[in-house]
């Protein structure tokens, strides 16, 4: 898997329906309607995210690395 920036996983979740709701410092908070889950993402400029938590969130949003825009 390859790491890509937060930046370019939020483009990935508006894409696949998921709303912001709100930031707390670097990290932007995604929901989606009718739904409880909730997504953290830190975005640092262009910084990559580590494999882990970008798979973790992935899995989470129900996406896939091919999902990826």
């Amino acid at each position: 898997m390859k790491a890509v920036s937060g930046k370019k996983l939020e483009k990935t979740l508006k894409k696949h329906g998921w709303n912001l709701l709100r930031v707390h410092g670097s990290h932007h908070i995604y929901g989606k309607e009718d739904s409880i889950v909730r997504l953290s993402v830190p975005v640092h400029g262009n910084k990559p995210l580590k494999i882990g938590l970008q798979s973790h969130l992935l899995k989470i949003a129900g996406l896939t690395e091919d999902d990826i825009v």
